[in-house]
């Protein structure tokens, strides 16, 4: 069963992720897309296509539905499921795909171990988030730094925001169990506090942030 993880957060909401190993055809044949979704997937080439199908499936999936919902996206270019009042967010990997939805702010994040994204960390973190690293888990606890932010950027979905200033994540230590942490999003007139949930899956590190807003 491709899907491997399909679990209810709290206070509401729902958390999924998709193993990838069926073929393009596989998505087509069971997705039904809108004319909007088939133009967008006309313009991606390769790995990502099935990539950006698989996540579809995944929602629709989770949504228990059957007729599939599609994906819409607003004026900032953040998707929402048709005939849904939950926010969804989602994010895809090399072989994994996930999403997440729920009746408030909300994104997610995965991402598959690079060790590049230390020589990057100082371009996206600010001093005392790079003074919190412990050493025997430093390229772990920057990717969930790194998701944490990503997550927070999907949860605002409005764009224009400095992964530095803008978004704030509070020192945490790191588990390799997985564990919980803080996030701020700080820009003018808007402020909202998100809760951050981490965990690995296997050689991929996985953050969703659940918050309410409060701010314009």
């Amino acid at each position: 069963m491709p899907v491997i993880l399909h679990e209810h957060i709290q206070p509401q909401g729902e958390i999924g992720l998709w193993r990838i190993e069926e073929p393009e055809d596989w998505f087509l044949a069971r997705l039904s897309l809108s004319p909007s979704e088939s133009e967008q997937l006309a313009q991606i080439r390769g790995r990502r296509r099935v990539e950006w199908l698989a996540v579809r499936q995944l929602v629709h999936d989770m949504s228990g539905r059957a007729t599939r919902g599609a994906f819409l996206k607003d004026e900032y270019g953040k998707p929402h499921l048709e005939g849904s009042a939950y926010q969804i967010s989602i994010s895809h990997s090399g072989g994994l795909a996930a999403a997440i939805a729920a009746p408030c702010p909300v994104g997610i994040d995965i991402q598959n171990l690079v060790p590049r994204i230390s020589h990057l960390a100082h371009k996206f973190m600010r001093p005392l988030e790079l003074e919190s690293l412990q050493p025997d888990w430093r390229l772990e606890q920057i990717h969930v730094y790194w998701g944490a932010k990503e997550a927070l950027y999907k949860a605002y979905g409005r764009r224009a925001l400095d992964f530095s200033s803008n978004i704030h994540i509070h020192p945490f230590s790191f588990d390799p169990l997985g564990g919980q942490c803080t996030g701020l999003i700080v820009k003018e007139a808007y402020k909202a506090h998100f809760k951050l949930h981490y965990s690995m899956i296997g050689e991929y590190v996985l953050v969703y942030a659940v918050g309410e807003a409060s701010g314009g």
